[in-house]
């Protein structure tokens, strides 16, 4: 007997790969729950981590955040090698200035 392919809409399909994402639940157990075969959530779930996955052109918002994340990386980055030149100095000076 030739059994009738389902079908599913995007909503069910994001909220089913959310749950295993969120959750850390394997995805058989997911599939289980939600009445769904194992290798059709895991399709779903692989194409989602896929490179390219969800590239799509960024917003006037998302752009602006990009960039104040760049330049806060940037000045973090700065930081970090300031403290690391004053550690060095520091530790330099304790084992006697050599």
């Amino acid at each position: 007997m030739a059994r009738t392919r389902r079908k599913f809409d995007e909503d069910f399909r994001a909220g089913a790969v959310r749950i295993v994402r969120e959750t850390g639940k394997p995805i058989a157990r997911v599939a289980r729950e939600l009445g769904i075969n194992e290798g059709t959530l895991g399709n779903w779930c692989a194409r989602e981590r896929a490179p390219g996955a969800g590239n799509g052109p960024l917003s006037e918002d998302e752009r602006a955040e990009l960039e104040r994340l760049r330049r806060e990386n940037a000045e973090l980055a700065m930081q970090r090698d300031v403290l690391k030149r004053s550690v060095a100095l520091w530790v330099r000076e304790a084992m006697g200035g050599r």
